[in-house]
């Protein structure tokens, strides 16, 4: 009796089976006469032929794949498999739009269904699976995100993308876009450089101080749980009222809407994974390494520089990535009491019932998490590396 072949990666097994679910069940273009019309749900199967085609063998590349024995085989053909998927999906999706917006009135919309987001998640995280068994340098990972990166912006560039309703919205509000982009990039920067400013005090008081720690550690925790909506709401009056009191913080635009109270409850947010990172790095590191030191002549300066930073550098910059992705997150809801960002794009949507338009400010926070992630990592790894 032939033996049944053996699984080596189940993970592209599971990616497989899920897409394979989802193109057979859900829409993979939806078509609407307008923006706020549920429409007809498309399948994949009646995409364009080719583009169809090539993700269905990209995805099937998966499974088979699965079955490989060598890693360096699957790390190759898994990537190349996740780019048959994503140029299928991408392509497809906007040449099978262009069709059904010839026919369609001035008003339809064409919007991404449930099966391309899938295919397309199926796909990203096959990449981020075969690069992390793969173990890449730091130039072959730029270099394959760099080349994903390219194909996508070139097809964009050639208007493939120009008949899809997220790319109508996108355009409909790009005088706004990036000074948006900017102001939610203002926001965040503001509230690690205050965070951190606020917690370096409070991280070398609870090393120095242990009774202190659990009253600190409480309160930032307490913090924590406010619900961010919440705590925005919170601090409008207060700041406002200060701004009254106060004639100059007034004249530095500070009151109760806009961006000081973002900036504020940003920063009160990144206060406890920041000190608790800071903390934890720094006793962690061993009392006889501290010893050691202190023995051979190093003072507590040329110690804590030449000793204790370099060993607690990766949990720093744990604590640091674990802020700044949250802060990218947080800052979305900062467009609620006017401080501007990427989720006015959201908030707008919400309010219009536009799905495309939640997505135009949705799709770039995330992409901002993803990048603050991946730059940390490298990071990480270089701390690592030089310990």
């Amino acid at each position: 009796m032939a033996e049944m072949p053996k699984v080596h990666d189940r993970v592209l097994l599971a990616l497989f089976s899920l897409g394979l679910a989802v193109v057979f069940s859900g829409g993979f273009l939806n078509h609407a006469p307008n923006r706020l019309a549920t429409g007809v749900a498309y399948p994949l199967s009646q995409a364009p032929a080719l583009e169809a085609a090539v993700a269905m063998t990209g995805l099937c590349g998966l499974a088979l794949l699965s079955f490989a024995k060598g890693q360096k085989l699957r790390t190759f053909g898994t990537t190349l498999a996740a780019a048959l998927i994503l140029w299928g999906s991408l392509a497809g999706a906007g040449h099978f739009a262009a069709i059904l917006m010839q026919t369609g009135p001035p008003a339809a919309r064409a919007s991404l269904g449930p099966a391309f987001w899938t295919l397309a998640g199926v796909a990203i995280l096959a990449i981020v699976d075969a690069v992390q068994r793969g173990s890449f340098s730091f130039l072959a990972r730029v270099g394959i995100g760099g080349a994903f990166c390219a194909g996508f912006f070139l097809m964009a560039a050639a208007g493939d993308f120009d008949s899809l309703s997220l790319a109508r919205e996108f355009w409909n509000n790009r005088g706004i876009f990036v000074s948006e982009l900017l102001h939610h990039l203002g926001l965040v920067c503001a509230a690690i450089f205050f965070a951190l400013m606020i917690g370096a005090p409070l991280t070398v008081l609870v090393l120095r101080k242990k009774a202190a720690a659990g009253f600190v550690f409480a309160s930032l925790g307490i913090l924590q749980t406010i619900p961010s909506i919440a705590l925005f709401g919170v601090l409008i009056a207060p700041m406002s009222r200060l701004s009254e009191l106060l004639p100059l913080l007034r004249g530095l635009g500070i009151n109760g809407t806009g961006p000081a109270p973002a900036v504020l409850a940003l920063t009160l947010y990144s206060l406890l994974p920041l000190v608790r990172g800071f903390y934890t790095g720094f006793s962690e590191v061993a009392i006889e390494v501290k010893d050691a030191a202190a023995a051979i002549g190093f003072g507590w300066r040329r110690r804590f520089i030449e000793v204790e930073l370099p060993l607690a550098l990766p949990a720093l910059i744990s604590g640091l990535r674990v802020v700044t992705i949250q802060a990218i997150g947080l800052a979305s809801v900062a467009a609620l009491i006017g401080a501007g960002g990427l989720g006015t794009f959201i908030f707008q949507g919400i309010g219009q019932y536009a799905l495309d338009l939640v997505l135009v400010g949705a799709i770039p926070v995330i992409l901002l998490a993803l990048l603050a992630n991946f730059i940390f990592e490298m990071l990480l790894g270089l701390a690592r590396r030089n310990l």
